[in-house]
């Protein structure tokens, strides 16, 4: 059964944050919340907690569109294809929020990337998942937590999400009630900006 901590967002506890840290280098399946809806995530270079994501998500892992949790732009660099300075401004003014950016990805993305011709990438804007990301020292692959509900399409309430996610995790945070908006989704990939889903961020940034 899962573990499930409770962190404050304005001022999360560094001994709560290393302990769930420590759950992602063992190879564990963490759900914790960001600047829209819960996510579910596990360490980018671990293999085996990639395909457990997958195999939850019902996708086969090549196939799978996760997004990369990055806790700044510099990181962001790491596993994208150079950027022109258009681009480098939407991001700048854009983040850390509510965005998933599709760009173009780089020769070091896992092995299990390398097909992929583009990633997307969130630097939410919590600081849970910031630190998160911080301490761990790499990404965070990520996929949204979707409620069976028909009204609700997120889950928001941690405790239920324990509940129902405690035996396919290992541990939960609960940072308070978490949004039903998702992120707004733009693939910055071609020439111009493409919306692809219009979510809890602005459009001005573009």
């Amino acid at each position: 059964m899962a573990q499930f901590i409770k962190i404050y967002e304005n001022n999360p506890n560094e001994v709560a944050i290393k302990k769930v840290v420590e759950v992602l280098k063992n190879g564990g399946l963490v759900i914790y919340p960001t600047d829209t809806v819960y996510g579910l995530g596990c360490d980018i270079t671990n293999t085996k907690a990639l395909e457990r994501v997958a195999k939850i998500k019902g996708v086969k892992l090549e196939k799978a569109n996760f997004s990369f949790i990055c806790s700044d732009l510099s990181h962001i660099s790491d596993y994208i294809k150079q950027i022109d300075t258009a681009t480098f401004k939407i991001l700048k003014r854009a983040l850390p929020g509510p965005y998933t950016f599709i760009l173009p990805g780089n020769n070091n993305l896992p092995k299990e990337f390398k097909k992929k011709i583009t990633v997307g990438i969130r630097v939410p804007d919590n600081a849970i998942a910031l630190e998160m990301v911080r301490l761990l020292g790499n990404p965070i692959v990520s996929t949204s937590i979707h409620d069976e509900d028909e009204v609700l399409e997120y889950s928001t309430d941690p405790e239920l999400i324990f509940e129902k996610w405690q035996n396919l995790v290992d541990l939960v945070i609960d940072g308070g009630y978490g949004d039903n908006i998702g992120s707004t989704i733009i693939d910055l990939s071609g020439f111009e900006p493409v919306v692809i889903r219009e979510g809890k961020g602005s459009l001005e940034v573009l």
